[in-house]
């Protein structure tokens, strides 16, 4: 009787990792195949799965599900000799105690069929990591990181006293960016340059984006394909895309629970 009883141990344990596997599957094919073990963990605890992180990530491996890497580099931030110093007010401290407060900017390129690019300018909120705003464009020009910040004022009701952290690509450190930051009051700080570490919030951001939307492949194809699924991914990101920063919520419930909490406090 014992033996029989021992052996129905491993059969139970086998099956219920399968079970597992297959809510692993569900959480990790939500996430268009991006997420790794933490964010799956995150997921199937939302779904009152009760389930130990070590655990998902043994059965990932066992189960050969993966999220992607990410593959070779493009260099977008190519400094301004001419342009006036400014000062890192960051200090790479990228959190922010209330949303609207600290931005982060920066540039990447999206690779199309025949080694052609568009680029991408992005606004990150730091309280929330949420994409305040964003412009695509097929040029690196100062009008792509304007247009950016533009679109961030007007999504987010204004930027008035807020400070704007980026590299030093000539774009961010061009007059014309300069005045554009000045008209609503923006502050802007800059890394020290050739250092990603001090901008290391966005260029996080982008890396992400180009993972999970790729998915390894070489390049997005078209021009229009390309906007469509950075767009698409873009979306999801504010609104579903669990982030470890601020406990593996989406940008856009962070923010939620934020603002009801600040209403109880008031009432």
């Amino acid at each position: 009787m014992a033996r029989r009883c021992r052996g129905r141990g491993p059969g139970r344990q086998a099956a219920g990792g399968r079970t597992l596997a297959e809510e692993i599957r569900k959480v990790h094919a939500e996430s268009g195949g991006a997420y790794g073990s933490p964010r799956v963990t995150a997921g199937l605890r939302v779904r009152e799965r009760r389930v130990n992180g070590k655990r998902v990530a043994r059965i990932m491996r066992t189960f050969s599900i993966t999220g992607i890497r990410l593959r070779r580099r493009v260099r977008t931030t190519v400094p301004d000799p001419a342009a006036s110093p400014v000062p890192d007010l960051f200090q790479r401290d990228f959190t922010a105690g209330e949303p609207g407060r600290k931005y982060v900017g920066g540039i990447t390129y999206l690779p199309l069929a025949g080694g052609k690019f568009l680029y991408l300018a992005t606004v990150l909120d730091c309280f929330s990591r949420k994409a305040a705003d964003w412009s695509v464009a097929g040029h690196m020009r100062t009008s792509l990181v304007a247009d950016a910040l533009r679109m961030a004022a007007r999504t987010r009701g204004g930027l008035d006293g807020a400070v704007f952290h980026s590299d030093h690509g000539a774009q961010y450190g061009s007059r014309a960016f300069a005045r554009l930051c000045d008209q609503p009051g923006v502050t802007r700080p800059m890394g020290a340059v050739g250092t990603s570490a001090d901008n290391a919030a966005c260029e996080s951001f982008h890396a992400s984006l180009k993972r999970e939307t790729l998915h390894g492949t070489l390049d997005y194809g078209d021009y229009g394909t390309c906007r469509r699924t950075v767009f698409a991914w873009l979306t999801r990101y504010n609104s579903h895309r669990r982030h470890s920063a601020i406990g593996h919520l989406s940008p856009d419930e962070y923010e939620r629970r934020h603002h009801t909490a600040k209403l109880t406090l008031a009432a």
